[in-house]
């Protein structure tokens, strides 16, 4: 359905862009939000970066976009990319002004989201502001991204407290600043409790076994520019080791869309004993299997916060991660692809449910379900609907419990 269920006239626009999969699940808290609590109208605007994926996670949440833009790409750099979206995107804020428009974490929607709403000085409200890894090469070029968005932001909604520090570090104001928690937490809890019907079929028997106590399940994701080539093969031979080890482990690894990601995985484990390879997993399939899950081995950011809700340690496939909470908190460990870390660690971990049950005792350090409705009411007051301010997210308080 489309969330524009009020008259253009009787509240102001704020638009929500979104041009991939993860902008989408995490701009869609929000937008449910803003339509319930009626301040305010949401317009979904869906850039055409990854259009089939972002209106299927959309459709998770019963949201269609109510602007989509057409692009005519050819060489899929990122220069064809904006020299297609800025265009676009300007003219429609020129004729549809609206009163703010939010951009979601890194990508090159969200730079070009930013840019084209702050040259028509419209205020840009970035969502999981403050994310830093210090590294301009890692991960590359999200790390520039999201610098460059938190230059032209009017309001930075930031997901945990040391995302605001970064943000402090950089000399943003404190009152430009409201850490909300992270709305991903928000949409994983949201999606978890429906327990759709998985979209492809051949999950239904692999999450059966693993609650039936016969198989331990593990989900492993890797797809980051940076561990394309030896990286990814390193990561594959460790997945082909730890099944080869463990009669009981059985994995789940959904291939990323990139042809030469893809062949190079399905040449690894395409045909190797409990091991499924899948398309791409749909949000709702992605949160029913982390219900089921032991352990998860990722490269993905939003793995890393949405595993803990459902008391799964992470290894992170990764040698810097910006989302180092996980890491303090104990939820993660950082790996990175060399394959000696990887196996000794995984290997510790399958053989001591204590120590995993540590690692995620304490709940999610990256939200408790409330971030949406803190960027509700941070937008109402950035637009003069309100003149209070939301209470901050504070992690491990009496609303944080594993899912």
């Amino acid at each position: 359905m489309s969330l524009n269920i009020m008259s253009s006239n009787s509240v102001p626009e704020v638009h929500l862009v979104a041009g991939t999969r993860p902008e989408a699940i995490k701009i869609a808290p929000v937008a449910l939000e803003l339509a319930a609590a009626g301040r305010m109208r949401p317009v979904v605007v869906a850039t055409g970066q990854h259009p089939t994926m972002v209106h299927q996670a959309l459709a998770a949440f019963g949201i269609e976009a109510d602007v989509t833009l057409r692009l005519d790409r050819h060489d899929g750099g990122q220069a064809e990319l904006y020299a297609q979206l800025l265009p676009q995107l300007d003219a429609l804020w020129a004729r549809r002004p609206p009163a703010a428009v939010v951009v979601q974490g890194d990508t090159s929607s969200t730079v070009a989201g930013a840019c084209a709403a702050f040259w028509r000085r419209v205020p840009v409200v970035h969502l999981e502001a403050g994310l830093r890894s210090h590294d301009l090469d890692s991960p590359f070029p999200e790390e520039a991204n999201r610098r460059l968005v938190g230059t032209l932001s009017r309001l930075h909604l930031a997901p945990t407290g040391r995302a605001a520090d970064n943000l402090r570090r950089e000399g943003v104001e404190l009152e430009r600043v409201l850490v909300t928690g992270n709305t991903v937490v928000d949409a994983v809890r949201m999606i978890a409790r429906r327990r759709e019907p998985f979209s492809q079929r051949e999950l239904d028997a692999v999450e059966a076994r693993a609650l039936s106590g016969n198989r331990r399940l593990l989900l492993v994701t890797v797809h980051r520019r940076e561990s394309w080539g030896e990286p990814m093969a390193a990561v594959l031979r460790s997945v082909r080791a730890i099944v080869r080890e463990h009669d009981d482990v059985e994995v789940v690894l959904p291939a990323h869309p990139n042809p030469s990601v893809s062949a190079q995985v399905w040449q690894a484990l395409g045909n190797y004993p409990r091991v499924t390879v899948t398309e791409p997993l749909d949000y709702p399939d992605l949160a029913r299997l982390l219900t089921a899950c032991t352990l998860v081995l990722s490269d993905s950011g939003g793995i890393q916060e949405e595993a803990p809700s459902f008391g799964v340690p992470v290894l992170v496939l990764r040698e810097v991660t910006e989302r180092q909470e996980a890491v303090d908190a104990g939820c993660a460990q950082l790996v990175g692809t060399d394959e000696t870390r990887i196996l000794s660690t995984a290997r510790r971990l399958l053989a001591d449910p204590a120590t995993r049950t540590r690692m995620t005792a304490s709940g999610n350090p990256f939200g408790d379900g409330l971030a949406s409705a803190r960027a509700e009411h941070a937008l109402a007051a950035l637009i003069g609907l309100t003149e209070s301010v939301p209470e901050r997210f504070e992690p491990f308080d009496r609303h944080v419990r594993t899912a």
